[in-house]
């Protein structure tokens, strides 16, 4: 059941990793926070009518816990989104891969509950791919030196992104045996779509942001990709799913999703990929295949020895 759960978790990742190269261009005649509203404020109405005869009878508990998971849902993909509009699509992908060093760092800080040893050797090798995978440069010290040297307002959007999704993967695994997987998708989706809402009016008020909406196919197609499959979909998936494997392991397989991004955006929106990159793309295959196996290898060699 193990490998079935972690199987769909990679689903899952694909299906993520599909969003950063279609909002990307449409993010150029819709502005973030109204994206974010439509597709959350859709995916709740869809909902209503899926759970129709549970949304008025769920416990005050789940309501709460549900709004937790609702809150760094929502703070997430609110910075990604606008983080999204002043950095690249591969970048964007890239930094909010980072959540896989944030995950075991939280699980162990609030869970107290150390990774093991596979996963630990897993996140460094996927974090080190991701490094690489990162860079454009044709020699190790411009990679080095484009690190800091390119981080913009962008990118730290999307840094806090990365911690909010961390968070997101340690506080679902608390929960997620104590209350009904069908009400938390539906509590947290409502939430992000509320408070998306304000947020949108909010920023316009504010001048941070204004109200932009032009229609067209392209616009019509990403809300539905990211309404249907992105959110809905993904979010079910994900609440009924990640309690069968650890949150290290979680975040490892959705680690595959900069990767994924990343060559989508090469194919799609023609955007680099160098030899950085192709080594990068290794290390986060080999990191994750690490991280999936040698907790196993490790447990049978130490049977065999003990008998």
């Amino acid at each position: 059941m193990k490998y079935k759960a972690e199987f769909i978790l990679f689903i899952i990742t694909v299906l993520w990793a599909g969003t950063f190269v279609i909002i990307k261009p449409v993010l150029e005649i819709i502005s973030p926070m109204v994206f974010v509203s439509v597709r959350f404020v859709l995916a709740s109405i869809i909902l209503l009518f899926v759970f129709r005869k549970r949304v008025f009878n769920i416990p005050k508990p789940t309501i709460r816990m549900g709004s937790v998971l609702g809150f760094f849902l929502f703070a997430g993909f609110v910075v990604q989104t606008i983080g999204l509009k002043y950095t690249t699509a591969t970048k964007s992908a890239l930094i909010t891969g980072t959540f896989v060093v944030f995950t075991p760092i939280l699980q162990l800080v609030v869970e107290r509950k150390p990774p093991k040893m596979g996963s630990v050797i897993g996140v460094v090798l996927v974090f080190l791919g991701m490094l690489s995978l990162s860079s454009s440069e044709e020699s190790l010290n411009k990679f080095i030196l484009t690190i800091g040297s390119d981080f913009n307002i962008g990118d730290f959007l999307t840094l806090i992104c990365a911690l909010c999704f961390a968070g997101y993967i340690v506080y679902l695994d608390m929960i997620s045996d104590k209350t009904e997987y069908r009400d938390l998708v539906w509590i947290q989706i409502l939430f992000t779509a509320v408070g998306a809402v304000i947020s949108m009016f909010v920023f316009h008020w504010s001048s941070i942001e204004e109200i932009t909406f032009t229609l067209n196919s392209q616009v019509v197609w990403t809300v539905i990709y990211t309404t249907v499959f992105a959110t809905i979909i993904t979010t079910f998936l994900q609440t009924r799913y990640q309690r069968l494997t650890t949150p290290t392991r979680a975040a490892v397989i959705f680690t595959c999703e900069p990767l994924i991004a990343s060559i989508l955006a090469y194919l799609i929106l023609s955007e680099t990929i160098g030899i950085f990159s192709i080594i990068g793309g290794a290390l986060i295959i080999f990191g994750v295949f690490t991280s999936e196996i040698l907790d196993d290898l490790i447990s049978k060699f130490n049977s065999g020895s003990s008998s």
